[in-house]
């Protein structure tokens, strides 16, 4: 009888470990993949900005679940986890619905011998009032997308209206996405206007970047926190750094001493934690933010038929600190996991995760990139400008190349070159 592995979650960590695991059994027919996301495609997380402000299309840009599965041996199912049962060794799967509620696949109960959880996280709204009512979030690609026809409809009442008064956009969390997110705006209003939007300029837009802590970037060192917010100062971005949000309102956020900040956006990108859906999922023991507790095997605390990997995974190293919940740690928790999978499947030893910090960029549209690489005597590396851009970069042509191979992932640097000579700049729809 076949043993099943059932991944759930298809982000940076899931789906690589799902093509790894297709490939490593490919020829082994007593193991089964199966890889359940409740999206039928995948963009990479650290680019749902880029989709927020048209740069990204997923349609062109998104990789197919069904096909990628095809092409790399294993089996892809659409669906979105509700239960666990443990004790039966199956998960329970919401019914999948069209667009106007009819049911297509009722809710099914699937089978595991060795299940991996991938779900990933979303922004932690710290029970501030008013966050689900009135803000916005980029959490998923459909999140994104709606973002971002928010805006061009905004841009739309501007290009109609006879005031020249600015659209206000309030984000909320400076870290890597608000920041991001503040830039590729800027980079938008410079783009819209070559596509009939005349009207539309930098002072087309207000953006008020709102951050609780004493500085920008909080968890990157000072010296790019300083650099980054004189970039965006210099784009025209109102940081506003030691603000506490005290309630988000329909026309702006409301912070202490009654002063408020008023907006017609508002965006929340701080913090992250994983969903409360899953806050008692199947016992499973987690930590205050709803991340699963594994052991250096990467295997549930509570149950090593269990794995977590990426950013719903609480793990403490041996410094004292815990994995950071970053695209580089699901990279490398999914190379582990592949291989103390293989290795409990065939009743030999586990590794031990160990992460490796190699640095981390933040992008400012096609404006500019700063972040810091570690060296090999683990000193950090500062880098800026075109040399940060181009490593920018290439952090996902690394998760292309996991994914495809390097021969196909040179191609689609090709296909993407050519697109851009061939496609609009952003995506008008």
């Amino acid at each position: 009888m076949s043993k099943q592995v059932v991944i759930v979650g298809g982000g940076a960590g899931g789906l690589e470990l799902a093509t790894t695991l297709g490939h490593k059994f490919k020829n082994t027919a007593s193991v089964d993949v199966l890889l359940i996301d409740k999206s039928p495609y995948h963009i990479w997380k650290p680019l749902f900005h880029e989709v927020a402000t048209g740069s990204l299309d997923v349609d062109m840009d998104g990789v197919d679940y069904r096909a990628h599965a095809a092409n790399h041996h294993f089996e892809f199912q659409l669906g979105e986890l509700r239960d666990l049962d443990r004790e039966g060794k199956s998960i329970k799967v919401n019914p999948i619905q069209s667009d106007n509620g009819e049911e297509l696949v009722p809710a099914r109960e699937v089978a595991y011998d060795i299940l991996v959880l991938g779900i990933g996280s979303i922004t932690n709204d710290f029970s501030t009032p008013g966050v689900k009512e009135h803000c916005l979030t980029i959490d998923t690609t459909r999140q994104a997308e709606s973002f971002h026809k928010k805006i061009l409809n905004e841009f739309l009442k501007i290009k109609a209206s006879s005031e020249n008064k600015p659209l206000r956009i309030n984000i909320i969390g400076a870290g890597a996405t608000g920041v991001e997110l503040s830039a590729e705006l800027f980079k938008l209003t410079d783009l819209i206007k070559t596509y009939g939007f005349t009207k539309i300029s930098r002072h087309s837009i207000e953006v008020n970047l709102i951050e609780a802590s004493g500085r920008i970037l909080q968890a990157l060192p000072e010296r790019i926190s300083d650099s980054a917010e004189k970039v965006l100062a210099k784009l025209g971005v109102n940081v506003h750094i030691n603000t506490q949000v005290e309630e988000v309102l329909a026309n702006g956020v409301a912070i202490k001493d009654g002063a408020k900040i008023s907006s017609d956006i508002n965006v929340w990108c701080a913090g992250v934690k994983v969903s409360d859906n899953f806050a008692s999922l199947g016992g499973l023991q987690t930590n205050r933010i709803n991340q699963f507790d594994v052991k250096p095997s990467l295997q549930s605390v509570t149950d090593d038929h269990i794995f977590a990997i990426g950013d719903c995974a609480s793990l403490k190293q041996d410094n004292g600190q815990f994995v950071p919940p970053r695209a580089q740690s699901a990279h490398q928790m999914a190379d582990t996991a592949a291989v103390n999978i293989a290795n409990l499947i065939n009743d030999k030893p586990l590794q031990s995760f160990k992460y490796k910090d190699k640095g981390s960029l933040v992008s400012f549209a096609d404006y500019t990139s700063i972040g810091f690489l570690s060296s090999m005597a683990h000193k950090q590396v500062f880098v800026e400008g075109w040399v940060a851009r181009n490593l920018y970069v290439s952090l996902y042509r690394l998760h292309q190349a996991a994914l495809h191979g390097y021969i196909k992932m040179l191609l689609l640097m090709l296909v993407g070159r050519i697109n851009r000579r061939l496609r609009p700049r952003m995506k008008l729809h």
